[in-house]
C-alpha cells in the first residue's frame, strides 16, 4: 500500500497532500487551533451529558494528585529540610511543575495514544480529513476531568506562596506565572515528541510517560538531592530544568548546582519556545515516516 500523504490542515476537501494556494502557515495554524476547539468543545459536551460521573471522575482526579503532595508531607513529618529545603520551598517546587503538567496534560494529554492509532488504523482517518493531523490527536477524547489535578497543585503553589518569601523585584509574581506556563509548553512539547515518537516504535507510550510524568516527579525535589550528572542531563540535553529549578531557585534566592550564569533563570520561554519548534519538526517527521497498517 502506498505511503499516506502527510495531512496540511485543508479546508476545501482536498487530499491532504494538496496545498491550498494562497494559505499561509499562519492560516493554517489558526484553522488547526480553531479545530481543536471544535473538537475538544464536542468531548466537552459529551461529557456533561453524565454530570454526576464527570463530578466523580474530577473529585478522582484531584484525590489520585492529591497523594503525591500527601506522601511529601508524610517524608518531612520525619526530616525538617530535604536538601536544604523547607517544606513550603519543596511545596513550590512541587506546585509549580504540577500546575505545569497539569496544564500540558489538559491540552495534550492524548498523544500517548498515538501508537494505538498507528497499530490499528485509525490514525488513517485523522490524516484524509480537512484538519491538521496535530489537533485531531491533541483533542482526540479531551478529558475536562484533568481539571482536578491541575486544581490540586494549584493550591498547595497557593499555600507554598503563603510559607515562603519570594527575593527579587516587584515582578516576581509575574516570572512565577511565566515559569508555570513555558513549564506547560515544555511539557507540551515532550507529549508532542513521545506521540510523534510513536510512528516508528509503536508501542512506547510508557517512554513518553517517563519523561513527562516521570520528569514532573523528580521536578517536585530539590536539585540538591540529586547527581549533578543527572541535573546536567535535565538541563542540557533534556531541558526540564527550565520547567521550574532555575526560575524557583531565583526566586527562593539560592544558587543552582551548576553555577550557570544568571540570566539562564530567565530564559525558560525562550527553551519553551524551541521546544515547541523542534516537537512540531518531530511531529512532522513522524507523519512522513507513517505507512499505513497495510503497508
Amino acid at each position: 500500500m502506498a505511503e499516506v500523504p502527510l495531512s496540511r490542515g485543508t479546508r476545501a476537501g482536498l487530499p491532504p497532500a494538496v496545498e491550498v494556494p494562497g494559505e499561509s502557515a499562519l492560516a493554517r495554524a489558526l484553522w488547526g487551533v480553531r479545530a481543536y476547539g471544535f473538537i475538544a468543545a464536542m468531548w466537552v459536551r459529551s461529557t456533561m451529558v453524565y454530570r454526576a460521573s464527570f463530578a466523580i471522575m474530577l473529585l478522582g482526579s484531584f484525590a489520585m494528585t492529591a497523594l503525591d503532595f500527601v506522601g511529601i508531607m508524610i517524608m518531612f513529618s520525619h526530616v525538617d529540610a530535604l536538601g536544604g529545603f523547607s517544606l513550603h520551598e519543596v511545596a513550590l517546587l512541587y506546585g509549580t511543575s504540577a500546575t505545569s503538567l497539569g496544564l500540558a496534560d489538559l491540552v495534550l494529554g492524548s498523544f500517548d495514544r498515538v501508537g494505538t492509532r498507528v497499530r490499528d488504523g485509525t490514525m488513517d482517518t485523522m490524516l484524509v480529513r480537512p484538519v491538521p493531523a496535530l489537533a485531531q490527536v491533541a483533542a482526540d477524547r479531551f478529558a475536562l476531568r484533568r481539571l482536578g489535578r491541575v486544581a490540586q497543585s494549584g493550591l498547595v503553589l497557593c499555600w507554598a506562596l503563603s510559607g515562603v518569601e519570594l527575593v527579587g523585584s516587584p515582578l516576581t509574581p509575574l516570572l512565577l506565572a511565566v515559569t508555570v506556563l513555558s513549564g506547560a509548553a515544555v511539557f507540551g512539547a515532550v507529549f508532542v515528541v513521545g506521540g510523534a515518537f510513536q510512528f516508528w516504535a509503536q508501542d512506547a507510550a510508557e517512554v513518553q510517560n517517563s519523561f513527562t510524568y516521570g520528569g514532573a516527579t523528580m521536578l517536585e525535589f530539590p536539585p540538591t538531592v540529586f547527581a549533578k550528572d543527572l541535573v546536567r542531563g535535565v538541563t542540557f540535553v533534556i531541558p526540564l530544568a527550565f520547567v521550574n529549578w532555575l526560575p524557583v531557585l531565583r526566586m527562593l534566592g539560592r544558587d543552582d548546582p551548576l553555577r550557570l550564569p544568571g540570566w539562564v533563570d530567565f530564559a525558560g520561554p525562550a527553551v519553551a519556545v524551541a521546544c515547541c519548534a523542534l516537537a512540531g519538526l518531530a511531529w512532522r517527521a513522524g507523519l512522513r515516516a507513517y505507512r499505513s497498517t497495510g503497508s
